[in-house]
Parts: structure tokens; C-alpha cells; sequence
């Protein structure tokens, strides 16, 4: 499974000082230690960076790939920011992921961007006029996104349908809908689309000793659907080690004592 590691955020706050105060040193480590964990792609969180965003963006994608030699998902709502970060992205490690489109027209600009830089991009199930209510309602979406896709064109290849994890404890029906999706999502081409979800979502809201259980049981019917990717944390070991695990039974890796350690 591809690990989008999800801890460079500027809601966090030795995170967002770093970038205020242009430090590059918390945010290499962070990248670094996600690389080292098993992350496939860094997440790059920079909010809507209204100010100064596109020097935020060209600054974080640089200090990150000086040290790490992985491709970043690029995840801003500020189109032009999003634009530097695609222009100074080293593509010598991997192509860039935009993080993210959906079926909002709002969003339509950010499929334009995968489609001039040859990237590859998340698109979310939702559109202008509410949170979809059922798995069928996210395929009918996802359908939509992807001819629109077409349009503009991004390959299917491209695309990384999320159907949109919603918190468990306050929407608990919501977590089925979205196992569901993942499972039709793949239904919907041939070869099969590719899927992800931000993985935390699922646990917003529950108490804190409970969070960690929480995503690595949903992981594990995740995965047992076919998920492609997931936006998480690599440094969560019982996390990692439940994705190892579940390989294990569906047969992705090899049994041995020491498959943990792979």
C-alpha cells in the first residue's frame, strides 16, 4: 500500500512556527523520519497560505527534497501556491500529488494544474452541494469527477478517488458508506481506479487513547477492500505494524518471524 505521510501540517504547531520563521531543520526531520518509517510521498500542508504563499510552497518543496528523495503531495487550497510547488518539484524521485480536486467548480482549476504538469491527483467525492449521503451517491460523484477529468486531460492512471472518511463517533453509519465506496470505486474502470483516504479523520472526536485502535481496525477493512493509498502517519508504529500484518493475511507479503521488520 502507498503511505502518504501526513505529518507536515500547518496545524501543527512546530510545523507552522518553522514555516513562519522560514526554519528548514523540524520540517526536514519530519520529512525524514516519515521517509525512514516507510512513507511513499510527504504531505506538504500549507492551508490556504493566502499570504506569500507561493514563496511558502517553492521554500517547503525544496527544503524537503534537499534532504528526501521522495515525491511530495502537495496539499493547499491556493491554486497559485500549488502551481510554484508543482514548478519547483523535483520529479527525479517521483511524480507530485495534488492534494486535492473534487466536484466542486471551485476545484475544477486544480485538474487543470495535474493535467499541465503531468500530475497526479486526489479527488474527493463531494461536491458544491453537501457531504454525499451513501456509497452509490460517491460512485455517481466520483463518475462525474472522472469524466470531467477526461476533459481537462488527466489520465485515469492519474487519479486517486477518496471517498471522503467521516469522523466515526459522530457519523458512524458514514464509515460503512466509505469501505463500501472504496469497493465500487474500483469498479468503475478497468484496470481498477486507485483509492485513498485520510486515515485520522476516521478518529476525530474520539478520546485520545482510543484514536490509535481505531485507525488500525479501519485500516485493516480498508485494506481488505482494496485500498491504493492512505494519508497517515508512518511514525505510529502498532499503525505500521497493522498494515504489515494485514499484508500478511491477504497474502501481499510472505510470512516469516521477522515480516515486522520488513
Amino acid at each position: 500500500m502507498i503511505i502518504i505521510g501526513e505529518k507536515i501540517s500547518v496545524i501543527a504547531k512546530k510545523v507552522r512556527e518553522a514555516m513562519n520563521s522560514r526554519d528548514p531543520l523540524p520540517i526536514q526531520e519530519l520529512a525524514m523520519a516519515q521517509w525512514k518509517a516507510g512513507a511513499h510521498f510527504i504531505d506538504v500542508n500549507t492551508g490556504p497560505a493566502e499570504e506569500k504563499g507561493e514563496e511558502l510552497m517553492t521554500w517547503m518543496v525544496q527544503s524537503i527534497q534537499e534532504k528526501v528523495h521522495a515525491p511530495l503531495c502537495l496539499d493547499t487550497t491556493n491554486p497559485q501556491a500549488l502551481e510554484a510547488g508543482l514548478k519547483a518539484h523535483n520529479n527525479q524521485w517521483g511524480s507530485p500529488l495534488i492534494n486535492s480536486t473534487s466536484n466542486d467548480p471551485e476545484r475544477f482549476i486544480m485538474l487543470e494544474l495535474a493535467a499541465k504538469y503531468n500530475a497526479q491527483i486526489i479527488a474527493l467525492t463531494v461536491g458544491k452541494g453537501g457531504l454525499p449521503a451513501d456509497a452509490e451517491e460517491r460512485c455517481a460523484l466520483a463518475a462525474e469527477i472522472m469524466a470531467r477529468a477526461a476533459e481537462f486531460g488527466v489520465p485515469l492512471e492519474n487519479i486517486f478517488l477518496d471517498p471522503l472518511i467521516l469522523q466515526v463517533c459522530t457519523t458512524q453509519d458514514q464509515a460503512l458508506h466509505s469501505l463500501k465506496a472504496i469497493k465500487m470505486f474500483q469498479e468503475l474502470n478497468d484496470p481498477p481506479m486507485k483509492t485513498v483516504v485520510g486515515l485520522s479523520n476516521i478518529s476525530n472526536g474520539v478520546p485520545k487513547n482510543m484514536r490509535g485502535l481505531i485507525d488500525r481496525v479501519y485500516l485493516t477493512l480498508l485494506m481488505y477492500e482494496g485500498l491504493t493509498a492512505a494519508i497517515m502517519n508512518p511514525l505510529d508504529k502498532e499503525l505500521m505494524d497493522a498494515m504489515k500484518t494485514t499484508d500478511v493475511f491477504m497474502g501481499k507479503t510472505l510470512y516469516a518471524h521477522s515480516y515486522l521488520e520488513m
